[in-house]
């Protein structure tokens, strides 16, 4: 039985395609494993994980203020202060930098802390 050159071209891509789907495969295969190791150590972070609320509230009772001094300081209600806290709602840029100055850190650290 005798190949013309069409064949052996069709017979190289075949195996060149069962080759790149094997490897893709086994590059699947490697991600999920890796995946699913990491399953203790996304729960730990999902679990340290903070909202801007919880490090706003945090900042302010390591510097022992009530919201009520932190609301006369910036010039907004306490109760802008207890929602940004709780999370029902994020203060304006100017409040957060405002909020920053007064607990002694860089707005950047308060995002960043927020997770």
């Amino acid at each position: 039985m005798k190949f013309g050159l069409n064949q052996y071209l069709m017979i190289a891509l075949w195996l060149v395609g069962v080759t790149v789907t094997i490897y893709i495969v086994s590059l699947i295969v490697k991600a999920l494993r890796k995946y699913t190791k990491s399953s203790p150590v996304r729960k730990e972070k999902a679990k340290n994980a903070k909202t801007l609320g919880e490090v706003l509230k945090q900042h302010r009772l390591d510097c022992k203020m009530t919201q009520e001094f932190v609301a006369e300081t910036l010039g907004v209600s306490r109760q802008a202060v207890s929602k940004w806290e709780s999370g029902a709602s994020d203060p304006s840029t100017t409040n957060l930098i405002a909020l920053a100055k007064l607990f002694g850190v860089e707005a950047e650290e308060l995002l960043k802390e927020a997770r």
